[in-house]
């Protein structure tokens, strides 16, 4: 089965055709998604989606580009929201010098507050890294985040930041970006980085693979990823699926 680590399905995208197209994954062997919490209300959102469908399951979290909306009050909620019983991991998280917005000193501090969060219910996090490497590895290891692990979603940098993402034991999110004919730093990771520490994601509903780049993605396109991992790894196709399904339900907890 495709297991799909990072998806936000609660995007007004999916408004006309989300019950459609979530219904469309089990014939598709699409056995399990994530969806991601990336505000306060798509957190919300998630959970209503996992309580709605059985191969549904979510992350609560603020990210970056949002943390401005973040104080103590609605961090209380998120802290009791991570205790739902189908909530498998604290994201999307972390840092983004892209669009640097709000200042990079709110980033960092409800960066630092949900790390905190994760290890304090012992659950995973779910990293999102832009134009940030070092400051985002260096609150990592501040944070001594290794304890609890978790996923650097839509992994982009060079190979020596994946070594040292992988020997703290996280797993890299592959998507789409890998299929796009400049990706050549990501296949050189892929190549690099273990079978048993890459897992499948797509960012739905962005950053469709080739051949429908620019369209609207959906953890339809995940074989493209899954295929292309094949042919770089030597593997085959149902192979890449059998452990990158074993490797989301291992950071996730699920059994």
């Amino acid at each position: 089965m495709i297991f799909e680590t990072h998806a936000h399905y609660d995007d007004e995208a999916f408004d006309e055709d989300r019950k459609q197209l979530l219904s469309s994954f089990e014939a598709a062997e699409i056995g399990y998604v994530v969806n991601i919490g990336a505000s306060l209300q798509s957190s919300k959102n998630s959970l209503a989606l996992a309580e709605e469908y059985p191969f549904v399951y979510a992350a609560v979290g603020v990210h970056p580009s949002e943390t401005a909306e973040l104080n103590e009050e609605n961090f209380n909620w998120l802290r009791e929201a991570v205790k739902e019983p189908k909530v498998v991991a604290i994201g999307e998280i972390g840092l983004d010098y892209y669009w640097d917005t709000p200042e990079r000193t709110v980033q960092k501090l409800w960066f630092e507050r949900q790390m905190e969060l994760a290890k304090e219910v012992n659950l995973p996090a779910i990293i999102h890294s832009r134009d940030a490497a070092a400051d985002t590895l260096d609150m990592i290891q501040g944070c001594n985040l290794k304890s609890v692990g978790g996923i650097i979603h839509c992994f982009s940098y060079a190979k020596e930041m994946a070594k040292a993402y992988l020997d703290m034991g996280f797993y890299l999110g592959i998507g789409g970006v890998l299929t796009f004919k400049n990706a050549k730093k990501l296949r050189e990771v892929v190549e690099y980085a273990p079978m048993e520490s890459i897992v499948l994601e797509t960012d739905s509903p962005y950053l469709s693979p080739e051949p429908n780049r620019g369209k609207r993605n959906s953890s339809l396109n995940l074989h493209y990823v899954a295929e292309k991992i094949a042919e770089i790894k030597g593997l085959d196709y149902e192979e890449v699926l059998r452990i990158t399904e074993q490797n989301a339900k291992n950071v996730y907890k699920i059994k």
